[in-house]
């Protein structure tokens, strides 16, 4: 308390002060009168951002804030506003990429679909699990789902680890555990190789009841589900649509406005969550920017760097690369500079060997959203190879060097299993599924676990669902480079080139460095040769404390940190072991590099 008092005081100052340095600035409207982002008053779509999870209770934050998580008890109770406002004709739920568990699913899949009887509740995600689809066939009358999506519909299943064969046999330790209640099992991991039949009976049980209200949640909103479809996935984003496990694929402003457009609304209004994309801002963030040391509003021409492994939350910092290029954060740049009438013309410098198929067809959007109302020059430095040339194919204009590698179009999943290896030294695991009966279904519900490879069902299920983010990444290519997609074809399949290749296959416009781009930036844009040029996104002040500090939290060094270890012994490994690194958060299909290349 005390040292949120201390930082209140002279903040307070300071934002009083900018407030009146900030009025000159002013953004165009056109004609008709303000634009959607300047709207405050009149018919909404009330947005809530349920992104970053919904947990019990929101702990301290960077600086002991509060942090920006959403609790249940804050969606509850504005939940309860909303039927009070008079203002409000539609709510959107925003699940991103949410983990919330299965029964706070089925508690607010219930509190969101009772609002639905007076208003219509959307929903749109960047994925779904089992859970929070259930979620959002519950609360939703719509589901949304962004193109390069999974909806991991395949089934629950328990996973127990055994430890008595490495304790007694290898270790060579007495294990004496004892309990009271047959159905106890605790014990079992250490005094048994699996379950005994009464604590298999019990978890079963378990299982068997989970499962019944999972499916009833997701059946019942949405009858016209396939049978057996909430069970055998992972789906990509237009299957799931072809078995009505979603409703429409699109990204998250698309569904904004449909849902305003149906609904009547002029306008959407962030009422929970952090909102990095909400589209929203006030004079309020201006400042919060201004203190953040962003240089929006300041050049005509803007420099965005976008260097590193791609990540949806930070996965790629974890080997290093600054934090890389992290979804959740440069989108929010992104859509700043999307709106900002002073600056005329952006500049993305990439360096990059891909990473998250998901976070690269994001930023594609928002990168291609930006191009409708000002140009984009692309400077390609080391590399822009798989996720990273899928940024750069939205450039009015790509420069590369001659020594720059582009190309990569292709995507890449999988998994590393340890069962064979934890069993060779005493430990098994054994998966217990709820649908019991199906020989496939424990294999399908753990195919996300480090302690069960695929079979071969799931394997080709995987397949399809990269298959199907493949000719996604070369639509996107073909709509940037303004070329059909057979012609890009001829350069996927994984290629890479030089920069003169990559240029005589369309893949690049011009051979240059960065001051080229800058130069034609200018010219397109109409500005003097002598323009200014800001760097933005750089930040490393408030507001990036304030919005990033979870994400700051996990990325914090830790000495016995193995991507330390490689930094230090091998740095060139660092850039492709980064870009692998979403394959541990719960992403399947990646736009990576292959592997680690390196010229001295």
């Amino acid at each position: 308390m005390l040292r949120t008092g201390v930082l209140a005081l002279p903040l307070v100052a300071v934002v009083s002060a900018a407030l009146a340095g900030c009025e000159g600035r002013h953004r165009a409207a056109p004609s008709g009168g303000a634009t959607h982002e300047e709207r405050r008053s009149g018919a909404a779509v009330a947005v809530l951002d349920l992104s970053d999870g919904v947990p019990e209770q929101a702990g301290s934050s960077l600086l002991g804030l509060p942090s920006k998580a959403v609790t249940l008890e804050d969606l509850t109770h504005e939940v309860s506003r909303l039927g009070r406002d008079r203002d409000v004709k539609a709510v959107l739920v925003r699940l991103g990429t949410a983990r919330i568990g299965l029964a706070r699913s089925q508690e607010i899949g219930a509190l969101l679909g009772a609002v639905g009887g007076h208003l219509p509740v959307w929903c749109h995600a960047d994925d779904l699990s089992n859970a929070t689809l259930m979620l959002a066939a519950r609360a939703c009358k719509r589901v949304w789902i962004s193109p390069a999506s999974t909806v991991d519909a395949v089934g629950i299943a328990s996973q127990n680890v055994y430890f008595h064969k490495l304790l007694a046999e290898e270790l060579g330790l007495d294990v004496d555990f004892l309990q009271v209640g047959k159905y106890k099992g605790a014990e079992e991991p250490f005094t048994r190789d699996g379950p005994s039949p009464e604590a298999r009976a019990s978890l079963e049980g378990t299982l068997r009841d989970m499962r019944v209200a999972w499916l009833e949640g997701i059946r019942g909103a949405r009858p016209a589900v396939a049978e057996g479809a909430p069970e055998d996935g992972p789906y990509a984003a237009n299957d799931a649509k072809g078995l009505s496990l979603v409703d429409d694929v699109g990204y998250f402003d698309e569904a904004r406005d449909a849902l305003e457009a149906e609904s009547g609304a002029v306008r959407a209004e962030l009422r929970l969550g952090g909102g990095a994309q909400s589209g929203g801002g006030d004079d309020l963030s201006d400042v919060l920017r201004a203190l953040a040391g962003d240089s929006l509003g300041t050049a005509p021409v803007a420099l965005v760097r976008a260097v590193g492994a791609i990540s949806m939350e930070g996965g790629g910092g974890l080997l290093g690369e600054g934090g890389g290029i992290v979804e959740k954060r440069l989108v929010r740049t992104l859509a700043r500079l999307e709106k900002d009438d002073d600056v005329k013309a952006v500049v993305l410098r990439i360096d990059s060997p891909g990473g998250s198929a998901l976070a690269s067809d994001l930023l594609w959007h928002a990168l291609m959203r930006i191009r409708a109302v000002k140009p984009v020059v692309v400077s390609i430095g080391g590399m822009a190879a798989s996720g990273g040339y899928y940024l750069a194919s939205t450039g009015t204009v790509v420069f590369a060097d001659d020594a720059s590698i582009v190309g990569s179009i292709g995507v890449v999943g999988g998994k590393i299993a340890a069962d064979h290896a934890l069993e060779r030294i005493g430990v098994h695991a054994e998966t217990i599924p709820a649908k019991v009966g199906d020989p496939r279904a424990a294999s399908r519900a753990a195919f996300e676990s480090l302690l069960s490879p695929w079979d071969e069902a799931t394997r080709e299920r995987m397949r399809a669902t990269m298959t199907g983010i493949y000719e996604l990444f070369l639509a996107r290519v073909a709509e940037g480079r303004k070329m059909p997609v057979e012609k890009v074809r001829d350069s996927a399949e994984g290629r890479i080139f030089g920069g003169r290749e990559g240029k005589a296959r369309g893949l690049v416009d011009e051979i240059g460095g960065l001051t080229d781009a800058m130069a034609r930036a200018r010219t397109l844009a109409g500005l003097d040769a002598d323009a200014r040029v800001a760097v933005v996104g750089e930040g490393g002040g408030l507001l990036d404390a304030l919005a990033d500090d979870g994400q700051r939290a996990r990325l914090v060094p830790n000495p016995l940190d193995a991507g330390l270890v490689v930094e230090k012994v091998a740095p060139e490994l660092v850039p492709f072991l980064a870009s692998l690194a979403p394959l541990t958060e719960h992403e399947h299909a990646l736009c990576a590099l292959p592997f680690a290349l390196t010229v001295h």
